[in-house]
């Protein structure tokens, strides 16, 4: 019972973070390994993808607005492996 309420807690505090005008930083891994970043400033989201990322992931052009979560979801859908997204302090 308190796994769920800590998953509960800790994605409502991502979505709130990521939903708010001050800068956040992400990073994107795929089995432990860091092959991105999203970055969040002055309101806008951006991917960027380092040398040797998977090109399911580098060719993604959907929607990065929403929550964190769901779009590790997607990108994991798309990759066919789970993706995590770590936020970073800044």
């Amino acid at each position: 019972m308190l796994s769920i309420a800590h998953d509960l807690v800790a994605r409502a505090t991502r979505f709130i973070l990521a939903s708010s005008e001050e800068p956040a930083l992400w990073t994107v891994s795929v089995r432990g390994r860091v092959v991105g970043s999203l970055v969040c400033e002055a309101g806008e989201r951006r991917l960027a993808w380092f040398d040797g990322a998977d090109r399911s992931l580098v060719n993604y052009a959907g929607p990065l607005d929403g929550d964190i979560d769901d779009l590790a979801r997607l990108l994991g859908l798309r990759l066919g492996a789970p993706v995590e997204l770590e936020q970073l302090p800044v």
